[in-house]
């Protein structure tokens, strides 16, 4: 199983209407991204007098994606090396909403032509996976994406049903289980690195957010709550005879965390990019569009509140994965009422964060 979608519409569960964490994910990359565009826009001035070319990988569906466009928008005009034209395609798999997405384009004037400095901006679709290939070679300057490279191309291959309930790497997963899905992201990151390098010509830049992992040893903490918790609420459901055991354990998400180290390693070995910069982001699971007006917590909303927004949240990347595997046996809406109440019970004991490592990367020359 691969993911394929994520809630489509502008409903009450779709992704459009429940990316607030993802919002703030992205905006806690601004810091490094304007800094790699300006960089960029100084160190290859000539390259950009006319038009330049940039792709958003994994862009989803909704507002987040207006927004990162109008904010490089917004950067570029401000640098005397301004583009006169802009040309942005918006990357994610064949499934994903692409109609809702270019609906929301049209009733925004922030992402077509923008009149500061006269940047003309011209977006296009470009479905397709990011670990194939996507653009002709040496034709972007630039590529930004956020809250999508941690998800793998696939389950790892060879778990059948060796994690049981965890559906994902817990501290209590076998150890075979742990090597596979840090193979699939080494294979997985090699080959996006691989292909990008490929596309963006050399001297180009490209920022990354993802989830990541703040220790080596995965098998030492729990650092992804949502998952660990869908786990347990699905663990009741089969132990309440609502769903089979054998589908639980043959269950599994194909995403991965990432260490600081890991990372490292395979842009080193990759070897098509030098590494800038790195840092580091801490996002609170509930986390929405207030948080950068508060130190840690959103602390104006209350534990059910916060419960909620997360497992809307959670919902909206989890529901298309269990609709496929569990098909009609399992009742999505009974799940995540279920799931709301363990969150609630984890916010009363304490508060749980993101650990989202943010990269800028530079196409290496032929002179590097």
């Amino acid at each position: 199983m691969s993911v394929k979608n994520m809630n489509s519409g502008d409903g009450e569960t779709s992704y459009a209407n429940n990316s607030g964490v993802q919002k703030v994910v992205m905006t806690k990359t601004w810091r490094v991204l304007d800094e790699t565009l300006k960089d960029m826009l100084t160190t290859n001035e000539y390259e950009f007098t006319k038009c330049m070319k940039m792709a958003d990988l994994g862009c989803s569906s909704g507002p987040n994606t207006l927004l990162v466009i109008s904010h490089i928008i917004e950067q570029l005009s401000e640098n005397k090396h301004v583009p006169k034209q802009l040309e942005v395609f918006l990357n994610d798999l064949p499934d994903n909403d692409f109609n809702n997405l270019f609906k929301l384009m049209s009733t925004n004037t922030k992402t077509n032509t923008n009149t500061k400095n006269n940047i003309e901006c011209y977006i296009y679709g470009a479905p397709g996976s990011f670990y194939g290939r996507l653009f002709p070679s040496n034709s972007l300057h630039f590529a930004y994406s956020t809250s999508s490279i941690h998800w793998l191309s696939q389950i790892p291959q060879g778990l059948g049903k060796s994690n049981k309930e965890n559906i994902y790497l817990t501290t209590t997963s076998p150890p075979q289980v742990f090597e596979a899905y840090s193979n699939q992201f080494e294979r997985d990151f090699t080959t996006f690195l691989k292909l990008r390098g490929d596309e963006i010509r050399g001297g180009g830049r490209m920022v990354l957010g993802l989830l990541g992992r703040s220790v080596a040893d995965p098998t030492s903490k729990d650092e992804f709550k949502p998952i660990s918790l869908l786990a347990e609420t699905l663990s009741d459901m089969v132990a309440e005879g609502l769903v089979k055991e054998e589908d639980l354990h043959s269950f599994n998400i194909p995403i991965y965390a990432p260490s600081i180290q890991e990372i490292k390693t395979a842009i080193q070995s990759e070897g098509s990019f030098n590494l800038d910069k790195m840092e580091v982001a801490l996002v609170a699971l509930d986390a929405n569009e207030d948080y950068n007006n508060h130190d840690n917590m959103v602390s104006d909303k209350n534990n059910n509140m916060s419960s909620n927004f997360v497992a809307n949240f959670v919902r909206a990347f989890a529901e298309p994965m269990l609709a496929a595997h569990f098909g009609s046996s399992i009742n999505v809406d009974a799940v995540f009422d279920v799931y709301a109440k363990k969150m609630d019970e984890h916010f009363s004991v304490e508060g749980s964060s993101y650990f989202t490592p943010v990269i800028s990367l530079t196409r290496k020359t032929m002179t590097d």
